[in-house]
């Protein structure tokens, strides 16, 4: 009779079945679970930039490269058309205010002058005549006024005496009263005259006074023929040859005023909001450092560049010349203190957002967030992210693709 064999295993085969496939999938989840997901690159150290952020005082100013031009500009312009009968100063020449650049001549001009209501002999005619007549109209009214003057004086004697007698009644009161009314009347004919001269007197002034204007438009016309310089300087731009016609409010040059120079700069649009006037610059020349002020900003954008004028607060470099090149910094804020670290090519892939900092161990590097502010040619502010003494990857990171981590060789 067989005797029942009891197996008394705690794990029987029937058990590990189940037990088996439940240890390995339990693994295979605490894998996934607790392992580092984060892409990694590998890289060569000594072929990276490294830096160390730090805290210091941030210079707030940009560096730019501007050209010397004089400090002003005027066009100079024909104020009358016509033919160029000569060309005294050539392109280059130093001219002062008032010289005579160019000579025109207008034949139509000058016809219309010689008639005989604009030529400048009838109005020097007409204004000869109108002076002779107001030198005799002044002697005619003297005389007029002297005779009313004794015609006045002897109804007085004689109104005077009437008045006595008439008081003791030795007159009667319509002899009187005849007298006293041609006396009055005799005075206020006088007065009338004194209007009547003054109001003569205004019309002969505003008469000569329009002969004049004829005059002087004669002369100024007459005169605009020549071509003038507007102020002192450099002539420039000027190509005409005689015989050449020029119409009226014609460019036929420009002058440059050389009493002091301004320098003018390209900014880059990134700046444009703080960028205004008032600002200051310096620029160094030689053993000297000279400081100048920002004049103007245009406001057109080119080639994602704007236009600035500065000019000079103080004294000038003496080798000065129109069209040098000259290194400035331009101020653009207060210098205070901040988290700062180099300037790099990181900042050209990931647009400042974004570094890899070197974990402790020195073999690692990792991405972190960041948030950069102002700038200058050596140095980024950092707002966000980074504390001083650490160490941050600045060169160029295109060749890291979009990697978490970095691991050095």
């Amino acid at each position: 009779m067989d005797t029942p064999v009891v197996d008394n295993r705690l794990i029987k085969p029937r058990h590990l079945r189940i037990l088996i496939p439940s240890v390995l999938l339990l693994a295979l989840v605490l894998y996934l679970l607790l392992r580092d997901s984060s892409s990694t690159y590998r890289a060569e150290r000594e072929k990276c930039t490294i830096e160390a952020t730090f805290l210091g005082p941030f210079h707030d100013f940009i560096r730019l490269t501007g050209v010397v031009e004089p400090i002003s500009s005027v066009s100079v312009e024909a104020l009358e058309g016509g033919r160029v009968e000569e060309v005294l100063l050539e392109e280059g020449s130093m001219v002062e205010k008032g010289d005579v650049i160019v000579k025109l001549r207008n034949e139509a001009l000058n016809l219309s002058f010689t008639d005989q209501h604009s030529s400048y002999a009838y109005l020097t005619n007409e204004l000869t005549n109108q002076l002779i007549q107001v030198k005799q109209q002044e002697i005619s009214d003297k005389q007029e006024l002297l005779a009313m003057d004794n015609d006045i004086n002897d109804k007085g004697r004689k109104l005077q005496k009437v008045e006595s007698l008439y008081a003791k009644g030795g007159v009667s009161p319509e002899e009187y009263l005849v007298l006293k009314g041609a006396y009055e009347t005799a005075v206020k004919n006088r007065e009338l005259k004194l209007q009547k001269m003054s109001l003569d007197s205004a019309l002969r002034r505003n008469q000569r006074s329009q002969i004049e204007m004829k005059m002087l438009l004669v002369r100024q016309q007459l005169d605009n023929l020549n071509v003038k310089a507007p102020l002192s300087g450099l002539l420039g731009s000027i190509e005409l040859e005689v015989g050449q016609s020029v119409g009226k409010g014609q460019r036929i040059g420009q002058i440059s005023d050389l009493s002091s120079y301004k320098i003018t700069a390209q900014v880059d649009e990134h700046y444009i909001d703080r960028i205004r006037k008032g600002l200051v610059a310096t620029v160094a020349r030689q053993q000297d450092t000279f400081l100048l002020e920002l004049a103007k900003v245009y406001p057109e954008v080119k080639s994602n560049q704007f236009r600035i004028d500065l000019r000079f607060v103080a004294g000038l470099p003496s080798s000065i010349r129109t069209g040098q090149s000259y290194s400035l910094s331009l101020q653009l804020g207060e210098t205070r203190e901040a988290i700062q670290i180099a300037k790099g090519g990181f900042f050209q892939s990931t647009g400042g957002q974004w570094v890899y900092v070197l974990l402790p161990d020195g073999r690692t590097a990792v991405k972190r967030n960041i948030k950069i502010g102002r700038q200058n040619p050596q140095y980024y502010e950092i707002i966000e992210g980074l504390e001083p003494g650490e160490q941050v990857i600045t060169s160029n990171y295109d060749a890291f693709g979009d990697n978490d981590k970095i691991i050095f060789n």
